[in-house]
């Protein structure tokens, strides 16, 4: 006896079930994903970021939370990343909702156990096709640990990692620099 094949969907009919859903679900290559909930740990890293970045940025860059939907033209993937980075005029996949982001400069995901390895791998070669994006940041829930990919020349990316408490994660994108201390406020990890 053999599976039963999954019913493409199409992006159109993704949007439009999305918009209208009560829960999030990331797209790519026809099928649909649900998203699961997020830890104290996690939510408490992804309002600890969106509030020092936004505290950082001002008015020259847009910070927006995980409910700002990304897509990336190149593959085709729809996703809701941790925290979103967008500076100068943002672009949007249409106009009327302003709902799903083209053009993000730093992409934030917060790891989990069951998301730090797609996090680090798939996701990144996905993310990697954003012709905007300048950084990603993949912010540990476990430990005290930030690892950053940046875009270089020739379009290689380089990998850093800052551990502990007395660490600075810079994002020159930005132009600012984040203490994990304010990252990890409140939080109590080991470095």
């Amino acid at each position: 006896m053999s599976a039963q094949p999954k019913p493409y969907i199409t992006p159109e009919e993704y949007l439009a079930t999305e918009r209208d859903a009560e829960f999030k679900s990331l797209y790519y290559q026809g099928e649909v994903f649900a998203m699961s909930g997020a830890s104290r740990a996690h939510n408490l890293l992804v309002s600890n970021l969106i509030i020092s970045l936004g505290s950082r940025i001002g008015d020259r860059c847009s910070v927006f939370p995980s409910d700002m939907r990304v897509h990336v033209a190149a593959n085709g993937l729809y996703t809701y990343p941790d925290v979103s980075v967008v500076c100068g005029e943002e672009e949007y996949l249409d106009e009327a909702y302003l709902d799903t982001l083209l053009n993000p400069v730093v992409l934030v995901e917060v790891l989990s156990k069951s998301t730090a390895k797609g996090d680090r791998s798939s996701k990144f070669l996905l993310y990697k096709s954003i012709p905007s994006l300048q950084q990603y940041v993949l912010v540990d829930s476990q430990r005290v640990s930030i690892a950053v990919y940046s875009r270089a020349a020739a379009g290689s990316w380089l990998f850093q990692e800052y551990q502990g408490l007395d660490a600075v994660l810079p994002l020159p994108a930005l132009g600012l620099e984040l203490p994990l201390a304010e990252v990890y406020r409140r939080l109590e990890l080991s470095a």
